[in-house]
């Protein structure tokens, strides 16, 4: 088996987490937590992977906390996090990619769309296995 790249899903929505793992899962290693402080423990535990994709709306750490926790710590600041929302507003959007995340994806989304923002981040990461 290749080594996939790793990414950590931190999402709360049961239908959500299916349809991630559906369109995500051949081409990585997928680990998901219900809420921002499990996803913060795994991190802290040594567990760093090659992207974080975040719900902006999960309990006890939201998207912005996670983003903020994240890039404030000396072992993970560099994970990208791509922040995935039901939210359209921009001024969100915007505190979201100032805080550090590195794309911003709305709720609903197209599998292709977040599939190819993903090769975007990993090969300017130089972490793109042939997909």
């Amino acid at each position: 088996m290749k080594n996939l790249p790793t990414l950590i899903i931190v999402e709360d929505d049961v239908f959500m987490q299916t349809i991630l793992n559906q369109c995500l899962s051949k081409q990585y290693h997928l680990t998901t937590f219900n809420n921002g402080i499990d996803a913060i423990s795994f991190l802290q535990q040594g567990n760093i992977p090659d992207v974080i994709i975040s719900d902006l709306n999960v309990p006890l750490l939201d998207g912005l906390q996670l983003i903020e926790q994240v890039k404030n710590s000396g072992f993970f600041n560099t994970v990208p996090i791509v922040i995935l929302s039901g939210e359209k507003s921009t001024e969100k959007k915007i505190e979201c990619l100032e805080a550090g995340a590195e794309d911003y994806i709305e709720k609903p989304f197209n599998p292709r769309e977040i599939q190819a923002r993903l090769r975007i981040i990993l090969k300017r990461m130089g972490k793109l296995v042939n997909t």
